[in-house]
């Protein structure tokens, strides 16, 4: 996502390269060019101005720093500003009431459906909640059997009433069942419509009358561009919601609905999805999603990421194995299913600062992994666990039995024994130091 917008942006700022200060002149060309940028991203003409004028009032006659060129300092206001636009900092979902009822609103095919399973993932596995799906769409039998299926997919129970066609009883029965099973929280995906009319608006408006949900989330395709942002301002002045959820970003490499829809329509950007993975969603946070915009990555996300998958038990037999050399490749595959835990490769790839620009035309698939997984599980538990015992004849049934070349099992081999070296090395320069400081305290803990 993001990816011409990006690349546009950087080409703005590189007209301030050489400059002793940002002037009238020098940025004027600079700021046309990044307007037409955000033009060309689908931002509104006239979010794309009032931005623009925001960060002129802010750069003009600014003295650069001797340590900062004028073009990073650009960079800087334009980052900020971004940030503001998008909605400064990230907004938490509300979740009051006993349970907490959750209204998801949206047209049809935005992927509602698929962002309750989604929520009801996140909410369960991240917040502890215990989770009601509520099947509210009586008029697309599918809808109801999705809901079910993606139910199953995350372990959360999914409400319905075959035979009863009133989405308004069938929501406050499925509340009163939550009181009485003990569920805390329950998530209700409503019907969608091919496009906003008077009956779809008043159903929804019935609905969110009868339950007094502690949130309202619009869900928009954020694909459709800048009608994504119209059609959420139009169901805002009915219904009223508290927050805007953007799905099949990795589909948008635009994203001019992710950065206009907060000043145009006055609420929060609260989730972003991308892919049909159910843990494929994130809280939509302006300030990392500015760092990306602008090729800086996303650091903390990713960090973040890896700690959902980091086991501190297992971390620690790990570092334990690397100082003592005996890593070996059940644990490289252990390691390969975590990093496939953590998401989309090429996205995790574009969250460390300057990654996104070298992998900008560059495809890396899903299953990147799979020709690595298939030779590590073409070997014998005794080669896993020995990896030096590995000779020649071995290479040529393990390259047979995964079909792929002896090359490949060669170089798999090569990178293993460099990667286990560069753990080895870290994992003990880490005890080392933890020794000199103890050493330093005198071996007294504190």
């Amino acid at each position: 996502m993001f990816e011409n917008l990006t690349e546009k942006l950087e080409r703005s700022f590189q007209i301030l390269r050489g400059e002793g200060k940002i002037t009238d002149i020098n940025v004027a060309e600079t700021l046309k060019e990044i307007r037409r940028a955000l033009i060309d991203a689908d931002v509104s003409y006239k979010v794309a101005k009032k931005f623009i004028d925001d960060v002129k009032e802010k750069a003009m006659g600014q003295d650069v720093l001797r340590s900062v060129k004028p073009g990073q300092m650009l960079t800087k206001i334009v980052r900020d500003e971004l940030a503001q636009l998008m909605g400064g900092t990230a907004t938490d979902i509300k979740l009051e009431g006993n349970p907490a009822v959750i209204l998801i609103a949206g047209l049809q095919g935005s992927g509602k459906t698929t962002f309750s399973g989604k929520l009801a993932s996140l909410l369960k596995e991240k917040r502890g909640r215990k989770v009601l799906l509520v099947a509210c769409d009586v008029y697309r039998p599918a809808a109801i059997d999705q809901l079910k299926i993606l139910g199953q997919t995350v372990g959360v129970e999914v409400y319905t009433e075959p035979g009863n066609n009133k989405p308004v009883e069938i929501a406050q029965n499925a509340i009163n069942y939550a009181r009485q099973k003990s569920y805390n929280t329950v998530i209700v995906d409503t019907a969608g419509r091919l496009a906003i009319d008077e009956a779809m608006m008043v159903e929804i408006t019935e609905i969110k009358a009868a339950v007094k949900p502690s949130e309202t989330l619009f869900v928009v395709d954020s694909m459709t561009g800048q009608d994504a942002v119209n059609t959420a301002k139009e169901f805002n002045d009915r219904l009223d919601f508290d927050g805007v959820v953007l799905t099949k970003l990795d589909g948008d490499t635009r994203g001019g609905a992710a950065i206009s829809i907060r000043s145009v329509v006055d609420k929060p950007l609260k989730f972003i999805s991308s892919g049909e993975k159910m843990d494929a969603l994130q809280v939509f946070h302006p300030e990392r999603m500015a760092d990306r915009i602008l090729g800086m990555g996303d650091v903390v996300s990713l960090v973040e990421r890896a700690q959902e998958q980091f086991d501190e038990e297992e971390a620690r037999k790990l570092k334990k194995k690397l100082i003592k050399d005996q890593f070996n490749f059940n644990d490289f595959r252990d390691q390969i299913a975590q990093i496939k835990k953590m998401g989309n490769l090429k996205d995790l790839a574009s969250m460390i600062p300057g990654m996104g620009k070298v992998l900008r035309d560059v495809d890396i698939p899903d299953d990147a992994f799979k020709h690595t997984e298939a030779i590590i599980d073409s070997m014998t538990p005794a080669e896993r666990e020995n990896p030096e015992i590995i000779n020649a004849s071995r290479r040529e049934r393990i390259a047979k039995g995964s079909g792929t070349s002896v090359m490949e099992v060669n170089k798999l081999l090569k990178q293993f024994d460099q990667t286990r070296k560069m753990m080895k090395t870290v994992a003990g320069g880490g005890l080392q130091k933890q020794m000199r400081n103890m050493k330093r305290g005198g071996g007294r803990r504190r």
